[in-house]
């Protein structure tokens, strides 16, 4: 697999491969298939292929194409968010001194004329 061209789409052309060696009645089980398409994956995809080989459960080759799809999403809006110009974040106040010693005098202790 390589970087240039979709996951999915490779993926795809996976399968057929797989498909065509199955109809010549070579036997092929679904975990060497779901290990054949992780240690595929491309170069850019090395945290994911990661994961996935760390995975204690054993998944089907269909789970395995909807986590791909699903990391496959998440990096192209990624990649678009990286391209947006507005930055998300939280907005900041900063309190000048003086505003400070407005809250202090507002919320400090009373006076003495209240005691009397």
């Amino acid at each position: 697999m390589v970087d240039r061209k979709y996951v999915i789409t490779q993926v795809q052309e996976l399968q057929v491969i797989i498909h065509d060696l199955l109809d010549e009645d070579l036997v092929m089980n679904e975990a060497f298939q779901v290990a054949v398409m992780i240690e595929k994956l491309p170069p850019l995809w090395k945290d994911f292929k990661n994961y996935l080989k760390h995975k204690r459960k054993e998944m089907s080759l269909e789970e395995l194409i909807v986590r791909l799809r699903i990391e496959e999403d998440n990096k192209a809006a990624e990649k678009r968010g990286c391209g947006n110009s507005t930055v998300m974040g939280a907005n900041t106040v900063e309190d000048t001194s003086q505003n400070k010693r407005k809250r202090k005098q507002a919320f400090g202790p009373k006076s003495n004329s209240s005691k009397k």
